[in-house]
């Protein structure tokens, strides 16, 4: 890792979409996991889960799904509703957002309060049995050891999915990185088709969210259909120079302490993997400026 500063290090500064802002000090009281997940959880409402909130969705709170930085999704909660975070809103008072709000909220609030935190795009396999959907958890650092925690599943959730595991402490299996899964299906122990969301799947997607979770643990944490670079399109059959390429990728995300210089140097040189200033909304089908602090 010469010439880099070490990994726990790292996740534990704020980068452009994890800074707070003028809203840090608000994060920073949130003390511990728990109360970091229940304030989290009492803010944002997945749009994906508001029917089983009751929670029919404007397309003025849809979208609030498209933003992206932490100080404007916390902008956003407190102009709906100015309370303290630590106490929970009602769904029709929450701001909407999908996984990925609740992670970069979440490590956000880990960061201002100097724990060191890092967003994960890839697959929970605790949503559809039999197949891997398209998610994001954080990990964050005890002291000890990374804890995978998924912070948008409240007791609702679990209750509805049937988990038989902390989603705060998730044992190994339960959320699979893009680059485990990618591993598993290049060496034919998984089914690429297995793994995406709604009818999209198979190996450009795994790559998709590789190139995200690439992009997120050099603490960039993009929108879940962000596209820029060195993505491939749907349905596109990737050529042996891009599978050599996603499968550098995957080792560098799997093994991210181990590589970490290796992985912030590519980062750093390989503009098809650097998030540059604007990327394609896939929802709203346009580019759009990144913004962030």
């Amino acid at each position: 890792m010469s010439g880099y500063e070490s990994p726990v290090d790292f996740y534990m500064r704020p980068g452009p979409m994890t800074s707070a802002g003028s809203h840090a000090p608000t994060l920073a009281a949130l003390k511990g996991v728990e109360t970091v997940a229940a304030a989290v959880q009492g803010a944002l409402l997945h749009e994906a889960w508001a029917p089983h909130y009751n929670q029919p969705l404007t397309p003025a709170r849809r979208v609030q799904s498209h933003t992206r930085p932490a100080r404007e999704i916390l902008d956003t909660i407190m102009e709906i509703d100015p309370a303290p975070l630590d106490i929970p809103r009602p769904p029709e008072k929450r701001s909407i957002g999908v996984c990925r709000h609740f992670t970069v909220l979440a490590c956000a609030a880990l960061k201002a309060q100097s724990v060191p935190a890092r967003a994960r795009c890839g697959f929970g396999m605790y949503f559809e049995v039999g197949k891997g959907i398209d998610h994001w958890i954080a990990e964050y650092w005890d002291g000890e050891r990374w804890i995978s925690a998924d912070f948008q599943i409240d007791d609702r959730q679990r209750a509805a999915l049937q988990l038989d595991f902390d989603p705060l402490d998730q044992p190994p299996g339960k959320f699979l990185r893009a680059g485990e899964t990618w591993q598993r299906c290049r060496a034919g122990a998984a089914d690429p088709d297995k793994f995406g969301i709604f009818d999209e799947s198979g190996f450009w997607f795994i790559a998709m969210n590789l190139v995200r979770d690439f992009a997120a643990l050099n603490n960039m944490e993009m929108l879940p259909w962000d596209n820029w670079g060195a993505m491939p399109q749907p349905e596109e059959e990737i050529s042996p120079d891009g599978l050599a390429h996603f499968d550098r990728l995957s080792a560098l995300t799997t093994d991210v302490d181990e590589r970490f210089g290796e992985l912030r140097a590519l980062y750093q040189y390989d503009a098809g993997l650097r998030v540059p200033a604007q990327v394609f909304n896939g929802v709203r089908k346009q580019l759009e400026d990144v913004g962030g602090a």
